[in-house]
């Protein structure tokens, strides 16, 4: 029989998510001359179950589904300081006990370390939830700058579009390359995307916005390009320099050094998104990191995708844009 993917539903449900998963898994696909999934909606407790956009879903199969299912998908979790069902956890865990794959999108992963399957695994999630993760399951090692991590039996994603990642990565796992690339282009997307989710991060900002810190901030954006030093800073800004790096973490969370690197990647990032056109040396100098081999580190260390690369993936989207608007598209 083709294998088998239980998607969960639950009450409160994230459209999103659960409709990746219903693309992916409950679509036919003759064209692809494969034993294709099969699929079945699984209900966590009693429907209708509202989901997110007013919509309502009624699941034909409830969790006694989940003993026959090869795969399973959490898509998202409602609530990520709700412990879910306990009839939902036990019944994961009879699943994993027999084999079962166990995967999860953005918030799921929850679900999973609540049922205890990520002890001692490397899990991710949404970069806003991976702190939580971390401080509430301290023996899940959390990667906040995967896409998505797949540790064999569990699979986990970040944030909401990363599930698509994630499941076409299952995709070719179970049928290859060619089939998974195939999906791909039905989805009008991306087979693999470049570097991790450290690409959508927002950067750090200060807490206190007329703080002095705040101040040297502006005036460290606006002079990247120069060279700075932790004692020309806290020159800058008239403190010492022990002073200087507890104010720095308090307002930022990072060092003086770190908050500069990261910044100096932000401006990079920024350039090669508006600046088409300009050489990648260039953009190297603007944003303080010298080099184009000093980008290329800085963005690797920061799991981008090299410079060329990620203009590439981010400089057309305003071009595409405008082509859709007229039809070009």
């Amino acid at each position: 029989m083709p294998h088998l993917v239980a998607i969960l539903a639950y009450d409160r449900l994230c459209t999103f998510e659960f409709g990746c998963a219903v693309e992916l898994f409950a679509l036919e696909r003759p064209e692809l001359q494969v034993d294709w999934y099969r699929h079945a909606v699984c209900a966590v407790e009693p429907g209708p179950l509202r989901a997110m956009g007013g919509v309502q879903v009624q699941a034909p199969h409830g969790l006694a589904m989940l003993a026959r299912a090869d795969t399973i998908v959490v898509p998202g979790w409602r609530d990520a300081a709700e412990r879910p069902p306990e009839a939902l956890l036990r019944a994961l865990q009879r699943a994993w006990r027999r084999g079962a794959r166990i995967c999860s999108i953005c918030s799921g992963v929850f679900v999973l370390a609540h049922a205890g399957l990520l002890a001692g695994r490397r899990a991710t999630t949404h970069w806003r939830y991976a702190e939580r993760l971390a401080h509430e399951f301290p023996d899940i090692t959390v990667d906040v700058s995967a896409l998505y991590v797949d540790e064999g039996q569990a699979i986990t994603s970040a944030g909401s579009a990363a599930g698509l990642d994630m499941l076409l990565h299952l995709v070719r796992r179970d049928h290859g390359a060619r089939v998974a690339n195939t999906v791909a282009q039905r989805l009008v997307m991306s087979p693999h995307r470049d570097g991790g989710q450290a690409q959508f991060v927002p950067r750090p900002m200060p807490s206190a916005e007329v703080s002095t810190i705040a101040r040297l901030l502006d005036w460290l954006r606006e002079n990247a390009r120069q060279a700075h030093t932790v004692d020309s800073m806290a020159a800058v800004a008239q403190m010492s320099r022990r002073t200087l790096q507890r104010r720095f973490k308090e307002s930022t969370g990072l060092s003086s050094q770190d908050w500069l690197v990261r910044e100096r990647v932000a401006i990079a990032k920024e350039l090669l998104e508006t600046h088409p056109a300009m050489p990648i040396d260039a953009v190297a100098d603007l944003a303080g990191l010298g080099s184009p081999e000093s980008l290329r580190r800085h963005f690797r260390l920061h799991r981008l995708p090299a410079p060329s690369r990620y203009r590439q993936n981010f400089s057309g989207l305003a071009g595409e844009a405008t082509a859709l608007q007229h039809g070009l598209g």
